[in-house]
């Protein structure tokens, strides 16, 4: 329907007249994420570059009742950022500055715009880590991640991005400015509603910069790769290694499926014949290093394992781990639309929970391989298809409707890191029940009354 004029020519006086977009062009980039099957255009794209110009932006919207939605790169897997009922993408990819890297206080700054890798090779080159780790960490920023709480292959021991969190410069609806937290990992004066904003998804508030933590760098790390008939067996695997007292750096896992389509994509040298391929990886001093992979090689001999590798060296270490992080390239190749979902069961469930998967995927005639995070039973069915078949794209609407409903009775959740967005929204009265989603609304209602931040999501 387009902007009102006066609104539009508001927009351009605070953010200059080249950083306001309305062309179709420009809008069509926008109306979608990382998200398949989720569409629909915005009125503008804003590209504000200061924490000003953002406050400012937001209270015209909020006076012309115009919805926003912030976004980063626009990597998400929920539809986190398609603006279903248009409006204005508040696009932050202006704001890219690393304001501060702290030696001695363990700690970073940065504007939302910066990108996971680029804060992580920033802290590498302080011989610090950034831990969150997340597969689209070359595109994502930390922005993003932090309003989805993105995990990461190094959840279980490090993890995920709320752990890392000290502190929020971010503006409200109203335009006002809040300063969450701050430089402490102490600070228990008032809410915490740094933790409140970390995962709300651009619903309550626009992140401006934030202060993240950082740790030592581990001076070693090193990865082996387990195959096993089953993934009942890799499942017992996981128990008794976490059971010793191991918390692995890394414990991911790759079905048969995924072994199949990665090996094809990467020639990686895995094995084929195995029903579930288990990569367990450790980081830290030498000694520590050296003596759990000994210790976890030898709990998966012990627990099953057809055949146990530890990589001789560092390349090797690489080329194990690009073997989960191309999983998902490698089954997209399988057809033209792929669809990456994610749910969380408790560990123990995680054998079950991929059983039920294959079994739905079988009933509604679909390919569904499942890879994920062994170690905190995150798990990422993925299903390819061609988007002509409206068909089988309906099946896959109803499969997965399946498989979020099954992880919740398995006492489970419908998303463990990628979000709740448009493509979870249906399904979250059901996880939450409906006094915890009567509670989020009235919180959403008393950080923006006017409803324009990201609305449609997170029960709003």
């Amino acid at each position: 329907m387009g902007l009102d004029r006066d609104f539009a020519a508001a927009l351009a006086e605070v953010v200059g007249p080249d950083h306001v977009r309305q062309s179709p062009g420009d809008l069509a980039v926008y109306a979608r994420d990382a998200t398949p099957l989720f569409h629909h255009p915005p009125d503008a794209v804003v590209f504000p570059a200061t924490t000003d110009q953002v406050s400012r932006v937001l209270q015209l919207a909020t006076a012309y009742r115009v919805p926003v939605v912030p976004r980063g790169s626009g990597s998400n897997l929920c539809a986190a950022t398609v603006p279903l009922r248009g409006g204005i993408i508040l696009a932050l990819t202006r704001m890219t500055q690393i304001l501060e890297v702290s030696s001695e206080e363990l700690l970073a700054r940065v504007q939302p715009g910066v990108t996971t890798a680029r804060l992580a090779d920033a802290a590498a080159a302080r011989n610090l880590l950034y831990a969150p780790d997340p597969g689209s960490r070359t595109t994502a920023t930390v922005g993003g991640n932090i309003a989805t709480c993105a995990g990461g292959l190094r959840g279980l021991k490090y993890g995920v991005t709320r752990n890392y969190v000290l502190g929020l410069e971010a503006v409200l609806p109203t335009g006002e400015v809040v300063r969450t937290g701050g430089r402490l990992w102490k600070d228990v004066a008032g809410y915490d509603l740094t933790r409140l904003l970390t995962g709300s998804e651009g619903t309550l508030a626009v992140i401006t910069e934030a202060t993240v933590a950082l740790l030592p760098a581990p001076a070693e790390s090193n990865t082996g790769v387990a195959y096993f008939e089953s993934l009942a067996d890799a499942s017992r695997a996981v128990g008794a290694i976490i059971s010793s007292g191991i918390v692995p750096a890394t414990l991911e896992f790759l079905d048969r499926k995924c072994v199949a389509v990665v090996e094809e994509y990467a020639g990686l040298g895995l094995r084929l014949d195995a029903g579930a391929l288990l990569l367990f990886g450790e980081d830290g001093p030498l000694e520590v290093v050296a003596g759990n992979m000994v210790r976890m090689r030898k709990i998966c001999a012990e627990s099953g394992a057809l055949e146990v590798t530890v990589a001789a060296d560092v390349a090797r270490a690489e080329a194990l781990l690009t073997a989960r992080r191309c999983s998902l390239p490698a089954l997209s190749r399988l057809g033209s639309l792929t669809i990456l979902e994610d749910v969380t069961v408790p560990r123990p469930r995680m054998p079950e929970m991929v059983g039920r998967i294959d079994e739905i995927a079988e009933r509604f005639d679909l390919q569904i391989a499942t890879f994920g995070h062994a170690g905190d039973g995150n798990l990422h069915p993925t299903c390819v298809l061609d988007p002509d078949d409206e068909a089988a794209v309906e099946r896959a609407h109803k499969a997965f409707a399946e498989v979020f409903r099954t992880a919740i009775r398995l006492d489970g959740t419908i998303t463990g890191e990628h979000g709740v967005g448009a493509a979870k929204l249906p399904f979250l009265a059901e996880r939450l029940g409906s006094a915890q989603l009567g509670l989020l609304r009235r919180i959403k209602s008393a950080f923006d009354p006017a409803g324009v931040l990201n609305p449609g999501k997170l029960g709003s």
